[in-house]
């Protein structure tokens, strides 16, 4: 009996195939497909080259909640780099910025602070009412910085953010999305300031009667950790923004929307995790290395050395590092004078035939013009042999 219904599965699996009856395919993994978060978006970028690694939900607009303050210390630092304002400079606290509930500092109208001090309570306090009061010593206004800060975002190609306010409290209109806030966190590494800022663990205001504790766990808790911000209101749930580097590989990586308390520390640590273990930075040449040299013409010295204006290297999945390959590009010569840092030509780095990175040769040291003599003599050197 056994033996009878085997051969009748049989026939009937043979008469299905002919009548092209095909089982289905396996459905194609999807990205991360080993990686799962509670966040309602995330993201995983490389820093260097804003390659993304893992993505869920990435352009959903969404409130950042306090997270929006990584675009204010963005402009702010814009403000101190262009000279409109220093970080001595003294900013007095107006009722407005007072008025605001939230997490603060309690600023008392008339108070005033250093501007890097209030930096500091907006980067480790997350204080709303230091952002009102840089806003208006920067801008003049909260709303005129407000424009700024959308300016910005538009010049560094976010298209799914909104900013309604400087300090993150739920409004009309005020929106980002995960891959917008790592442009950003991206744009911020560019700044040593912010850098600073964000990696501060602990500080005293006040003379020490107001203590501020960085609200960023990551930075006791995960190591490279050392930026940037993080958010919470009801409606935003819980969100972060941050930055590890850790062996040459430095990642971002952006968590909105996590319902769980803390749970935007638990989801980031897992997406570094992922992020660390599945990739490595490799690193063809440091800063500064010696790639050739260009001869100079009517300088006072024959020829320029050219060096690396910064490390270039390549973010790569572990054991796929295979048919990369480096392209010296130089010119063969430049005219004096040179200028220090001025560009002679660039390294690219390829997989195969496509383009991973390229990074500028710069001149190594400046070459003044020749004088008239000395391009005479040497002339007659080349023409006459003396």
């Amino acid at each position: 009996m056994r033996k009878g219904l085997t051969l009748i599965l049989a026939l009937a699996l043979v008469l299905g195939n002919l009548g092209g009856v095909q089982a289905a395919p396996a459905a194609a993994p999807a990205q991360g497909a080993e990686l799962v978060t509670e966040a309602a978006s995330a993201i995983l970028m490389d820093a260097e080259s804003g390659q993304i690694l893992y993505e869920k939900e990435p352009n959903k607009e969404l409130a950042p909640a306090s997270v929006t303050k990584l675009m204010t210390m963005l402009v702010a630092a814009d403000a101190v780099e262009s000279g409109r304002v220093k970080l001595t400079d003294k900013v007095t606290a107006s009722e407005k910025a007072c008025s605001l509930g939230g997490s603060q500092i309690y600023l008392e109208p008339g108070e005033t602070f250093s501007l890097e001090e209030m930096l500091i309570s907006i980067a480790v306090g997350s204080a709303n009412d230091s952002c009102v009061a840089v806003a208006e010593h920067i801008s003049g206004t909260h709303e005129a910085f407000v424009n700024e800060m959308n300016k910005k975002a538009q010049e560094l190609g976010c298209k799914n953010t909104h900013f309604a306010n400087a300090y993150g409290l739920p409004a009309e209109g005020h929106y980002t999305s995960a891959y917008d806030l790592a442009l950003m966190g991206r744009e911020a590494l560019k700044y040593p300031l912010i850098k600073k800022l964000t990696a501060i663990k602990e500080y005293d205001l006040r003379e020490g009667k107001f203590k501020l504790w960085n609200t960023n766990k990551l930075l006791w808790w995960y190591q490279g950790a050392d930026g940037f911000k993080t958010g919470w209101t009801n409606e935003a749930k819980y969100c972060l923004a941050s930055t590890v580097e850790r062996d040459g590989l430095r990642l971002i990586a952006v968590v909105m929307g996590v319902p769980q308390v803390r749970g935007h520390f638990a989801e980031s640590m897992k997406i570094y995790n992922y992020g660390f273990a599945k990739y490595a930075h490799k690193e063809f040449a440091p800063a500064a290395q010696k790639q050739g040299v260009v001869q100079v013409r009517k300088g006072i010295e024959n020829e320029v050395v050219a060096v690396t204006e910064k490390p270039i290297g390549v973010t790569v999945e572990k054991g796929k590092d295979k048919n990369i390959w480096v392209e010296t590009k130089l010119n063969p010569e430049v005219e004096a004078p040179v200028q220090q840092g001025q560009k002679l030509g660039e390294v690219l780095l390829y997989r195969e035939n496509e383009v991973l990175n390229r990074v500028n040769l710069v001149a190594e040291k400046p070459i003044a013009k020749a004088g008239l003599y000395q391009q005479m003599t040497r002339t007659l050197h080349g023409v006459f042999g003396f």
